[in-house]
């Protein structure tokens, strides 16, 4: 999805993920030239180094809503700008409203997706999603899927019980962009790498995703140094030993526990108890943003997501903390008797501001 300065960049970036044990590589036909520039890198691939291409797994989506046709001309057309016969993973790229699930599982989707597997174009069929929780729920309970794509984050875990869920099943399941929509850890601010020490705090993000047993993590690399992670992770135990795990527990905690001290005692806890608001305020997805920027300096990445609101369609929230007209329907449900009509109106003040960059580029 970044390597997009050129194919020549593309190419090396791929040389570097295989010189670092990376054996899959996922891309979209929405990310640009980026299947394009990935075909030619593993054309040269195979030319240089056969079976090195034939051990890649390869990932690429569609996204929901074409007919049968439609379908099949975009598949056929993935296929040919990678320069391959087959995809180890076909994903519905952003189930992310009722309706996408219906095209997938009733609508056409299901007929392009029976297809697809079984003209042997396709291995297997997943989805990644930006959804709310029930509804990603229900796409795992279709049995309709073979892995998922979430957003599954240290700053963020409502999805990891489904992700669990998942993993039960026989799954697959990969994190969404850790190191960027889990909080820009690849500049953290110094507050943040002093709570998350001894790790680094993408280290610690990415370890914690291991250890919550996520079979797959997303390293997103622009450039060949952005996957020296993949080689500083290569110890890390999955699951992690009982010393790991202990060092991890001891690290997460103090890291909560500053976050608790800088925020007080308007320190939202996610429980959701607050919903739903009458205006449909998501206000647990607001005041996490606001947690993240005064518990641990995350403003930059705080103000970023905030600012998408109402701008990046279905991939994220619609409605900002403008939005609440103090109507008071969630304080008697706080269990922590948190001003909230007061806090959302602090987040605007604080986040609110022009939009700095597209979802993704």
């Amino acid at each position: 999805m970044r390597a997009l300065d050129s194919p020549e960049a593309m190419d090396a970036v791929l040389v570097a993920a295989l010189a670092a044990g990376i054996n899959h590589i996922e891309t979209a036909p929405g990310y640009g030239p980026a299947e394009a520039f990935l075909g030619r890198a593993l054309q040269r691939l195979g030319e240089r180094d056969p079976a090195g291409h034939a051990a890649l797994v390869l990932t690429s989506k569609l996204l929901p809503g074409p007919d049968l046709e439609d379908g099949r001309s975009q598949l056929r057309a993935c296929l040919k700008r990678l320069g391959i016969e087959r995809l180890d993973n076909l994903a519905v790229h952003g189930l992310n409203q009722p309706e996408h699930l219906t095209w997938a599982l009733s609508g056409p989707g299901a007929e392009l997706l029976a297809w697809a597997t079984g003209e042997g174009l396709v291995g297997q069929v997943g989805f990644s999603s930006h959804g709310d929780t029930a509804l990603i729920a229900a796409a795992l309970e279709s049995g309709r899927f073979g892995f998922c794509s979430l957003h599954l984050h240290l700053f963020d875990r409502e999805r990891l019980p489904l992700a669990r869920q998942a993993l039960a099943a026989g799954l697959g399941v990969m994190a969404i962009s850790p190191a960027d929509k889990g909080g820009r850890l690849y500049a953290p601010p110094d507050e943040l790498t002093a709570d998350c020490a001894p790790y680094a705090p993408l280290e610690l993000a990415y370890r914690f995703l291991l250890a919550e047993g996520v079979s797959t993590l997303t390293l997103g690399a622009a450039q060949p140094q952005d996957l020296a992670w993949a080689l500083r992770l290569a110890d890390a135990g999955v699951p992690p030993s009982a010393a790991e795990r202990q060092r991890l527990e001891a690290t997460l905690a103090r890291l909560e526990a500053a976050g608790r001290e800088r925020l007080g005692a308007d320190r939202c806890g996610q429980c959701r108890q607050c919903l739903p608001c009458p205006n449909g305020v998501p206000i647990p997805a607001l005041l996490r943003l606001r947690n993240l920027a005064l518990g641990h300096g995350m403003e930059p990445f705080a103000s970023e997501r905030y600012n998408l609101i109402g701008r990046a369609g279905h991939w994220w929230e619609q409605v900002d903390a403008s939005a609440c007209n103090h109507c008071g329907d969630c304080l008697p449900r706080c269990p922590l008797q948190l001003p909230i009509p007061d806090l959302l109106a602090d987040t605007h003040r604080r986040l609110a501001a022009a939009p700095r960059r597209r979802l993704w580029g």
